[in-house]
């Protein structure tokens, strides 16, 4: 993976301004074929914060009214590529009044007087395949209203992109970003006249890199779920627009969306909503179940609820997906996380135990803190990770030292579903091995944990001891964290021996432990896509020092006894955009 700064990196960069400069001299488009349905889906709630001159992208709030996003010195690279992909466009539409559609039309029509002709930052493939879907999908909002010399300078703009894609969409990095360029490449060719010499060729392409980037499990090298839904829809939509033209997608496209379906089927919790690792959110409203629902898949499952390296297990109302894997290595670990054997778990509409999620939005210091093991609801050694960041310019964003051996079993305990898991990310430093275990009960109204740290073989004895020593025999400290949304309101009951946790939807769920380790109720954070700065929450730690070759600690979640089996939770509330 190149940095920036790369003599590969300033090459691609040299490349896509060339080819982006002679693309604008080829012969346009002079209108449609065909269009593709909208399929993306925006923000209300944001289009209403562009329309009032606040422009939040990558983590960053420049307060402008009436000023256009063009004329906005960008604070970052994100930001600046926020800007230039224009899944904005989404947000105006979802709002979708006269006031919006002139705003879009307005910034659009700017961007290609300053940007449409090759130049600026927003030339790479994969932006260009992303602004590409959105200009087409809401071609009929944009167009609405405007002459012809307009519509030929929009045309104009798509042809000149769409032949960019076919000289560069291979320089789009593998996975998440050459779908996106790929798939902006078939709509160009599915819907412009004069285009259709690149329908073909993006159709073989996606169906071979849906062959080499989507494994076995419906998983791509990354293991981030949210960024699986993207590669997903993009399929989805792929499929659908070459079905409307009377086409249909390879053998290899087809069988990737089959494939990737029951996986994120079983990363997704009880509200809808993706598991939160490896630098993934939850995933827009209403996506998720719009592209299950688009890709006629069906509601079947992965098999024993294994799936890109996660387990799962639903009882009732409750959902709790566990990382049962080796975090992913190489450069589709540049986003990942120290998680393995982290766990969430949601009641009904209502998340419960959380990791802190990915900080790349709030700055590198965050970004860094939120791929800590400490980060996630498991155990940490004080001071380590079960993984670590790599060393050097090209590879300091790399996991290294990732777990070995990462043993998992599924099974039926006597009143429910048992998860049993274990990792030796710190058998080299330390020689111990993380095993864990989760039992579910069959209604989903409690949950019992085992935490243990071992030290099972002769030379991981001597390592133990080693440690062992070196802490003056005072023991080697670890803590288990428990990550709580920030809308559950924790508190220390019993005289500290157990905390109570209130849903907003009523509920209450009690955790307890059997007096082995300190429990504290400590601050937390959460660390959330759309926020212009990390909200702030709790976290139960359990506090402790491995002493001997093995170290043992139950712990318990449960409902509350008057807490009613089924709760009518309809109140959400819409997400605050400016805090």
């Amino acid at each position: 993976m190149p940095t920036p700064n790369s003599v590969s990196a300033r090459l691609t960069r040299w490349m896509n301004r060339v080819h982006a400069r002679a693309s604008s001299i080829a012969r346009p488009a002079t209108g449609f074929v065909s269009q593709p349905e909208p399929r993306t889906i925006g923000s209300y709630a944001r289009g209403r914060q562009l329309l009032a001159g606040n422009y939040l992208f990558a983590g960053h709030l420049i307060e402008a009214p009436g000023r256009s996003p063009w004329g906005i010195m960008p604070p970052d690279a994100d930001f600046a590529d926020a800007l230039h992909g224009f899944r904005w466009l989404d947000d105006l539409a979802a709002v979708g009044d006269a006031t919006a559609r002139a705003r879009a039309q307005a910034w659009l029509w700017e961007w290609i007087t300053l940007y449409g002709r090759g130049l600026g930052p927003g030339w790479t493939p994969e932006l260009t395949g992303r602004r590409m879907i959105r200009w087409i999908h809401h071609a009929l909002f944009l167009l609405r209203g405007q002459d012809a010399e307009q519509a030929q300078a929009f045309y104009r703009a798509l042809a000149h992109q769409a032949i960019f894609l076919g000289r560069r969409w291979q320089a789009a990095a593998p996975g998440l970003p050459r779908f996106e360029a790929m798939t902006g490449l078939l709509y160009a060719g599915l819907s412009l006249q004069g285009m259709s010499r690149f329908t073909e060729r993006a159709a073989r392409a996606l169906a071979r890199e849906s062959r080499t980037q989507v494994d076995d499990q419906g998983g791509i090298p990354t293991r981030n779920p949210e960024e699986l839904l993207e590669v997903f829809t993009l399929l989805t939509w792929a499929s659908a627009a070459l079905s409307e033209d009377g086409q249909s997608a390879r053998a290899d496209h087809l069988e990737a969306i089959e494939r990737i379906a029951p996986a994120l089927r079983t990363l997704r919790h009880a509200d809808g909503g993706l598991a939160r690792f490896h630098g993934g959110g939850r995933g827009a409203e209403g996506l998720l179940d719009m592209a299950l629902t688009a890709s006629g898949t069906g509601g079947r499952r992965a098999p024993e609820g294994l799936s890109m390296g996660y387990a799962r297990l639903s009882a009732g109302r409750t959902s709790v997906i566990i990382d049962a894997s080796a975090p992913p290595t190489g450069a589709a670990s540049k986003g990942a996380h120290a998680s393995t054997l982290a766990f969430e778990l949601t009641s009904g509409r209502r998340p419960l135990i959380v990791n802190c999620g990915s900080g790349a939005s709030f700055g590198a210091e965050w970004r860094r803190a939120g791929r800590a093991t400490a980060s996630h609801s498991t155990l940490a050694l004080a001071g380590y990770s079960s993984a670590r960041l790599g060393e050097g310019r090209t590879r300091g964003e790399w996991l290294t030292d990732v777990p070995n051996a990462v043993p998992v079993e599924m099974s039926h305990a006597p009143d429910g579903i048992r998860f049993q898991g274990g990792h030796d990310g710190y058998l080299r430093t330390h020689g111990l091995t993380h095993a864990r275990t989760i039992e579910l009960t069959f209604e989903g109204r409690g949950m019992i944990g085992e935490d243990l740290l071992l030290a099972i073989e002769e030379p991981d004895k001597r390592r133990f001891d080693k440690a062992l020593d070196e802490s003056r025999l005072e023991g080697v400290p670890f803590q288990i964290r428990f990550h709580l949304h920030p809308d559950v309101e924790p508190s220390l009951d019993m005289g500290g021996a157990a905390v109570s946790m209130a849903l907003k939807s009523g509920e209450i769920w009690v955790f307890r432990h059997d007096g082995a380790l300190e429990m504290t109720l400590e601050p937390s954070v959460y660390l959330e896509n759309g926020r212009l700065r990390p909200r702030a929450t709790k976290q139960v730690v359990l506090s402790g020092r491995a002493m001997d070759y093995a170290t043992r600690t139950r712990w318990s979640l449960a409902k509350a006894q008057d807490t009613p089996i089924s709760i009518r939770d309809l109140n959400r509330e819409e997400l605050d955009l400016t805090i």
